[in-house]
């Protein structure tokens, strides 16, 4: 990474100065401020990012406008091309691979071992997009008069490409590859929390041979950098992920152009647990569908509907399960729930779970932070089960963004779906059933984008992901996501 060490007073190692890239060099905000990237196992500060705004953001729209009207440059280069790119850039993430896990894991507090595998799922990503780049077809379409009727796909021209915090690298795969592929020039903000990997990422592309300009990375807070890509004239559509109001405010300021936006936001998901399930392999698989990641997880299924007749075995295996859940230090490789992003994320995550035994449901396992004083300067809080919970009730209704999951009983499949339905969201689900008919009439009547049955695993670099209701617009992954960051031009030829 192109950095310089620096001492801090937030602590006694050396913090990285990391910049930001716009044009293909390495710059710091047009006025020169920063802010402090902060490890939240340790409380410390690990770095120093510059805090762009909105003369940065034209200054990153500049030269993503200047390389994509380059008459020789990336949009003009063959599609084969631009594939073989973004293949040399996967094969970049493999071999940097620890590098990029270590700075992920520093800056969220996951796990190596998670960092890991994301940044792996992340160059699967850019080699995926690598091979749809040539695979990017128009139609020939049959119409009432002679002639030729075809559809062209062209790239929008700048995109800009906002990430969460919570899956830094991964996330930005999932815009940055078939935004490139699909020939466009972008700007790249991750969230201010993480924009380690978003930086290195950018480097790694130059590496690569993908020309300055095409990817920009621009740090800074949401409220002004975020804004400013949003609202800003120059950028032709807007991915998203994120937040729900967020998603929000960021429509209201792409429709100052009209720019296209496709936005992944909150989730409130269920895991659906029929009586005559496997129970054992849902115990043994759920927990870490709403504990990875400390639950901050937009597909975390934070909400178990358990039929009645099953609720006290499933409840006594899932508390089991919890309770076997290795929490602890990101950097050891046993660990499997690190800390929440910052101390103030896991503040709001407590305050919930104070919600939540106010409104009469009861804590079974967790819901305190751990004992070992290790662990005491980090943003660590103990995975946590409600029983007692009804589907009125705030933490069955609002997205948490943290390790605690509720259990609700039901008596009937429609109870069942009516429940899992009863929410504003509809990102993913699971179903539990041995009645293969059963699960796939609750796939079919469950309102949200990404479903899976008898398994926690939802999410396919080959398959669309996206959601229903709030949960957002469009389908990133697999090849819809191309139409995401293409136009589509009808072309008529008459030979009459």
């Amino acid at each position: 990474m192109t950095t310089e060490s620096k001492p801090t007073p937030a602590t006694d190692e050396a913090a990285i100065t990391a910049r930001m890239i716009i044009g293909g060099e390495s710059v710091d905000a047009a006025d020169g401020q920063t802010f402090d990237v902060v490890n939240p196992a340790t409380g410390r500060t690990i770095a120093t990012a510059p805090l762009g705004g909105r003369e940065d953001v034209d200054r990153a729209v500049e030269a993503a406008r200047k390389a994509f009207a380059d008459r020789k440059g990336w949009a003009t280069w063959a599609a084969g091309k631009r594939g073989r790119s973004l293949s040399k850039l996967a094969d970049l993430i493999k071999k940097n691979s620890e590098e990029l896990a270590s700075l992920e894991s520093h800056n969220v507090g996951k796990p190596i071992t998670g960092s890991r595998g994301e940044v792996i799922g992340a160059s699967l990503v850019f080699d995926y997009y690598a091979g749809a780049a040539n695979k990017l077809y128009g139609q020939t379409i049959p119409v009432s008069k002679p002639g030729l009727d075809l559809t062209l796909r062209e790239p929008i021209g700048v995109v800009g490409l906002i990430v969460p915090w919570n899956f830094p690298i991964l996330m930005a795969s999932w815009k940055v590859a078939p935004a490139l592929a699909a020939g466009n020039t972008a700007i790249l903000k991750p969230a201010s929390y993480t924009p380690m990997t978003a930086i290195r990422l950018g480097e790694l592309a130059l590496e690569a041979g993908i020309p300055a300009g095409v990817l920009n990375i621009v740090t800074g807070p949401g409220g002004t950098a975020g804004a400013s890509i949003a609202a800003h004239d120059g950028i032709g559509k807007v991915a998203f992920t994120g937040e729900t109001t967020t998603g929000q405010e960021i429509m209201r300021l792409a429709s100052g152009n009209v720019k296209k936006i496709s936005l992944e936001l909150g989730g409130k998901s269920p895991n659906i647990v029929f009586a005559d399930a496997d129970l054992e392999k849902f115990a043994k698989e759920a927990p870490y569908s709403v504990f990875d990641n400390a639950g901050q997880d937009c597909c975390a299924r934070s909400r178990i509907l358990v039929e009645r007749s099953a609720h006290e075995r499933v409840l006594e295996l899932f508390v089991e399960a919890t309770r076997n859940v290795k929490v602890g230090d990101p950097a050891d490789d046993a660990t499997e729930v690190g800390t929440l992003v910052s101390a103030k994320q896991r503040d709001r995550v407590k305050d919930y779970i104070e919600i939540g035994l106010g409104e009469g449901a009861t804590i079974v396992v967790g819901g305190t932070e751990p004992d070992d004083p290790a662990l005491a300067d980090g943003a660590y809080l103990l995975p946590t089960v409600f029983d007692g919970v009804s589907n009125d009730m705030r933490i069955a209704k609002e997205e948490i963004f943290g390790p605690v999951v509720s259990i609700i009983p039901f008596d009937t499949e429609e109870e069942a779906l009516q429940l899992a339905n009863s929410t504003p969201y509809g990102l993913s689900g699971s179903i539990w059933s041995r009645d293969i008919g059963k699960a796939l009439r609750a796939a079919k009547a469950l309102q949200a984008g990404v479903i899976s049955v008898n398994s926690n695993s939802s999410v396919h670099t080959e398959a669309p992901f996206g959601g229903y209701k709030m949960s957002g617009i469009g389908r990133e992954l697999g090849m819809s996501a191309l139409d995401l960051y293409t136009e589509t031009k009808n072309v008529f030829i008459d030979i009459s």
